[in-house]
C-alpha cells in the first residue's frame, strides 16, 4: 500500500528523531504528530497544530528542550528552517500546558531541565559545611556564575520557554554534569563555580554555548547578545547565601 505524503513524512521524522534526539521512543507518536505532517505536506499553515504539539509535550512532561530539538528534526527532514510562528506556536502550546498542570514540587525547573534555586541551597550548605570541617572559608573557594540573558521585558510565554531551553542547553554543554546551578526565572541563572585558574575558560565557554545554542534553535533576539556574565563572590555564611539567591530570583 503506498503511503501518503503525511505518512510518509511522520516516519522519517520518527526514525531521525528516535536515532538522535527522543529519549523514550515508544512515547513518541501521538495524533497531533499526524496533524503538523498533514498540515506540512497539504501546504495549510502549520502553526495550530505547532501549537496542539507542544501542548502535547507540556501535558506529558517532556521538556521543552527535547521538544524543541524534535520539531527541528522534522524540519530538517522537509529542508528548511522552522518558521518563526511555528516555534512560537510550539512553545506557547508547551508553556500552556505547564500552567495548567497541578503544582507539584521539584528540584528541576520543567523549562530549562535545570536544577531550581532550592537545590542550589542544599548544594551552598555541603558546600560551607565542607570548607568549615576542612579549617577554610567558602567564599575563598567558591564562587557565584551569574548569567542574565533577559532582553528587555518579556512576558510572553512561549518566549521564556525558548529561552530557558537554549540556556538549559547551553550550561549543560559548558560545564560538566551536576554541576552545582540554578535558574533563578527571568532569564537569569547561577551556577557555583571553584575559584581557580580555569574559572576564566569556563566564563568564554559558556558564552561561546549560549551564541551558538542560540543560534542553533534560531532565537537569537530572544537572548541578550553578547550575555551578561559575571562573578558574584559568596557571602560569609550559607544563611546569607541563601538570602542572595532570593534577591536574584526573578
Amino acid at each position: 500500500m503506498t503511503q501518503t505524503p503525511a505518512v510518509a513524512l511522520r516516519e522519517q521524522w520518527r526514525t531521525r528523531t528516535v536515532e538522535h534526539v527522543w529519549l523514550r521512543p515508544g512515547d513518541w507518536y501521538h495524533p497531533a504528530v499526524d496533524a503538523l505532517t498533514e498540515a506540512l505536506t497539504s501546504g495549510s499553515s502549520a502553526a495550530p497544530a505547532a501549537h496542539r504539539l507542544g501542548e502535547m509535550r507540556g501535558s506529558t512532561g517532556v521538556g521543552i528542550a527535547e521538544t524543541l530539538d524534535d520539531f527541528a528534526v522534522l524540519y530538517e527532514v522537509v529542508g528548511t528552517e522552522p518558521p518563526l510562528e511555528c516555534v512560537r506556536a510550539l512553545c506557547e502550546g508547551w508553556a500552556a500546558a505547564l500552567e495548567s498542570a497541578p503544582v507539584r514540587p521539584s528540584c528541576i525547573d520543567p523549562a530549562s531541565g535545570l536544577p531550581t534555586v532550592d537545590y542550589l541551597s542544599v548544594r551552598l550548605a555541603e558546600t560551607y559545611g565542607g570548607a568549615r570541617r576542612h579549617a577554610h572559608h567558602a567564599f575563598v573557594t567558591h564562587a557565584l556564575l551569574l548569567v542574565d540573558v533577559a532582553v528587555g521585558e518579556d512576558n510572553h510565554p512561549w518566549r521564556r520557554a525558548a529561552r530557558s531551553a537554549a540556556m538549559g542547553r547551553a550550561l549543560g554543554a559548558a560545564l560538566p554534569q551536576g554541576h552545582p546551578m540554578a535558574a533563578l526565572g527571568g532569564g537569569a541563572f547561577a551556577i557555583l563555580v571553584t575559584r581557580d585558574w580555569d574559572l576564566g575558560a569556563t566564563v568564554a565557554r559558556l558564552r561561546e554555548e549560549v551564541n551558538d545554542h542560540a543560534a542553533e534553535l534560531a532565537i537569537g533576539e530572544l537572548l541578550r547578545q553578547p550575555p551578561r556574565i559575571w562573578i558574584e563572590p559568596l557571602p560569609e555564611t550559607h544563611e546569607r547565601a541563601v538570602d542572595l539567591l532570593d534577591h536574584l530570583r526573578r
